[in-house]
């Protein structure tokens, strides 16, 4: 709803300065600055600007290639690693590489199957705090610790390289004892 009252209000923002410039096209032209410079300065908030059209740009396609290794420790303490891609949750990433991250909700923040605990506490801090919807769904995660995380919410940066996380033994989940939710 955030995005489109943005959406809403920056479009008026744009018919304004439209009608801005005419007014002022009439009166000085020595002060008119051309429509598309309006355009190119809009941001909103916490959005950056974006464009369908390819961009020869070969540093985007670095970082889209760019991966991290992550470690994750299962509950019987055997380790696997993996490469994951920049901007990957932990999440998809262990459906991905076949480890047992359950994911019922599949990432939409709506359970706490996907529990993970940061083993690393200088890599804890290097995670964006969690938001209050991920908090409240830890609160009912099984074995929660200090570096307790949703595995959704965890997304690969190219500072979280070395990452481990270890696997919780068990998870709370309602449905019947055994079932495991396949990843889409």
């Amino acid at each position: 709803m955030f995005t489109c009252k943005s959406l809403q209000l920056g479009a008026q923002a744009i018919k304004g300065l439209s009608k801005a410039s005419r007014i002022l096209k009439s009166t000085s032209p020595a002060l008119i600055t051309p429509r598309k410079s309006y355009v190119q300065n809009l941001r909103l908030p916490g959005r950056e600007p974006f464009s369908t059209t390819a961009t020869g740009n070969a540093e985007a396609g670095n970082e889209e290639k760019q991966k991290i290794t992550v470690t994750f420790v299962d509950k019987d303490g055997e380790e696997k690693q993996i490469k994951v891609p920049i901007g990957m949750s932990m999440l998809e990433a262990a459906h991905q590489n076949g480890i047992e991250l359950e994911g019922a909700c599949e990432g939409s923040l709506a359970c706490s199957t996907c529990h993970v605990i940061v083993m690393d506490v200088e890599h804890y801090n290097k995670l964006e705090d969690p938001t209050d919807e991920e908090n409240d769904m830890l609160d009912l995660a099984f074995g929660l610790t200090e570096t307790s995380r949703l595995g959704c919410q965890v997304i690969a940066r190219p500072e979280l390289d070395g990452l481990r996380l270890a696997l919780p033994a068990a998870t709370r989940n309602f449905a019947v004892d055994g079932y495991k939710p396949k990843p889409h």
